[in-house]
């Protein structure tokens, strides 16, 4: 088997710094990069095989090309390929946003829904963001909130530091705040219902478009839930299972086995992975995808990496 680099799908926003391009070397002309989907199979997007025999295909075409079994067991249960990973640079605070269930994404939208989790990899001093309601609150009250700009009086915003993680599942509003770069692990999905956005405009001049009606179908105006126990990992749902490996002075052995892929995100250093007796050189931005059956593998280095492999 082999350790493919891959090379992600790129995107622009209003909020969007350049983080990504100055500190993780991404390779970018537009004024900024708010977000690369570093292992996405999604059409909006797909992140394109950068190493190897699959080199210049898309991850689509890789699997389909290479075989569903480099995706392994876990994931025949999907009908689409089931995650996508991101690392975000918002310079500007993100809009007030809530994500449908699979059952409601399904119906009106022809995707998955989307529940996913953050792990803050930096945030300037004072950096905030929204997790749910600060109380519970009613549809009309959300919706009168919306129209007055009041909204903020009752959303739950927390100060967040490096290394802090959030699980939102889907029906949490929420928002990522300005001068946080973190890296996403979400379901498959690019659906996302805006309800306040500050009365920003988009590049075309006009405000951007609010979806208030779907948003109040699926959004839990509610305080976050505060009982997760992942065990050892630092998340898990039905589609992903993450797991945080701060590799320094002693390497970090697994195992990648029939059960699923493995995808290694580097987000802070410098390393090495190891697998079938070949070492590839890593640094920080840096996304690998190891098909399933890889076998042994070993990360060396001083260097952080998340872990995503499929339940």
């Amino acid at each position: 088997m082999a350790v493919y680099r891959l090379e992600p799908a790129k995107k622009s926003t209003i909020w969007g710094g350049r983080r990504l391009i100055e500190e993780y070397g991404k390779n970018f002309d537009g004024d900024n990069l708010a977000e690369t989907w570093e292992l996405s199979a999604h059409p909006d997007g797909a992140s394109v095989v950068a190493s190897g025999e699959y080199a210049g295909l898309t991850l689509p075409e890789y699997i389909k090309k290479a075989g569903a079994g480099v995706l392994g067991c876990n994931c025949a249960k999907f009908e689409d390929f089931p995650i996508l990973i991101k690392l975000i640079d918002a310079k500007d605070n993100l809009s007030v946003q809530v994500h449908p269930d699979n059952a409601y994404a399904r119906e009106h939208e022809n995707q998955y829904g989307k529940t996913e989790m953050w792990y803050v990899i930096d945030a300037i001093p004072g950096s905030a963001l929204c997790y749910g309601c600060s109380r519970t609150v009613s549809r009309e009250e959300f919706r009168r909130r919306i129209a007055d700009g009041t909204l903020g009086d009752v959303m739950n915003m927390v100060a967040v530091k490096k290394g802090d993680i959030f699980f939102i599942e889907a029906g949490c509003v929420h928002a990522i705040g300005g001068g946080i770069l973190l890296a996403e692990i979400q379901q498959n999905s690019n659906v996302t219902y805006r309800v306040y956005d500050y009365g920003r405009k988009g590049v075309d001049g006009k405000e951007r478009t609010l979806h208030i009606d779907r948003a109040l179908d699926v959004a839990t105006l509610a305080k976050p839930r505060e009982d997760y126990n992942f065990g050892r990992h630092i998340g898990a749902c039905g589609c992903f299972v993450v797991d945080l490996y701060c590799v320094k002075d002693e390497e970090i052995a697994g195992e990648v086995t029939e059960d699923s892929f493995l995808s290694l995100l580097i987000v802070a250093g410098n390393g090495y992975v190891i697998n079938d007796g070949a070492r590839t050189d890593v640094k920080a931005g840096d996304s690998l995808f190891l098909p399933a059956k890889s076998g042994a593998y070993s990360l060396g280095g001083n260097m952080t990496v998340i872990a995503t492999t499929i339940p």
